[in-house]
C-alpha cells in the first residue's frame, strides 16, 4: 500500500472504507506521527501524562533532562497529531494544563507496556552489551587482516 498523496488523489481505502496508511512509505504522514510517538522526549512525555495530566514544569521535571524548549516543541507536535489536550487557564499567573486525549492513552498504554518489557528484560542487554563490547575489544587488539573490519 503506497500512502502517497499526490494533488487532486485520494489516498487507497482499505475493505472498511477507511482511508490505508502505510509507515514504510516516504510521504505517508503515519510516520511523522510515529516519529513524534517513538522519539525519546515523545515517549516519555506521553508515559508520563499517562497517569494524570499535568502542568508544564512539573511535566519538565518528570521527564528528567529534558530542555524547556524541547519539551515545548514535543508538546506541540504532540498536540498537533491529537495526542495530548493544552488547556490555558485565564487566570494570573497564566496556567496551563496538559492531558492526554482517548487517542493519546490508547498510545501511551502501549507504550507502557513496552516500556515494562524493557526495564523487565534490562538485564538480558547488560549482558549482551557486556559481550559485544568484549568481543569488538578483543577484535581491536587483534591485529588487523585482509577484508577484515
Amino acid at each position: 500500500m503506497e500512502c502517497e498523496r499526490i494533488a487532486g488523489s485520494r489516498p487507497e481505502e482499505d475493505a472498511a472504507g477507511d482511508e490505508a496508511f502505510d509507515v514504510f512509505a516516504r510521504a505517508c504522514p503515519s510516520r511523522a506521527t510515529l516519529e513524534h510517538i517513538t522519539g525519546k522526549w515523545g515517549g516519555l512525555t506521553l508515559t508520563a501524562l499517562y497517569e494524570s495530566g499535568c502542568r508544564f514544569n512539573e511535566l519538565r521535571r518528570r521527564v528528567d533532562g529534558v530542555s524547556e524548549k524541547m519539551l515545548s516543541q514535543t508538546l506541540h507536535a504532540l498536540e498537533r497529531d491529537g495526542l495530548v489536550h493544552r488547556e490555558a487557564q485565564p487566570v494570573n499567573p497564566p496556567r496551563v494544563d496538559y492531558r492526554l486525549t482517548p487517542l493519546g492513552l490508547a498510545v501511551a498504554e502501549r507504550l507502557l507496556a513496552l516500556i515494562g518489557l524493557v526495564e523487565a528484560r534490562m538485564p538480558e542487554v547488560l549482558t549482551a552489551r557486556e559481550a559485544y563490547d568484549g568481543r569488538r575489544t578483543e577484535n581491536a587488539e587483534a591485529p588487523a587482516g585482509r577484508g577484515g573490519r
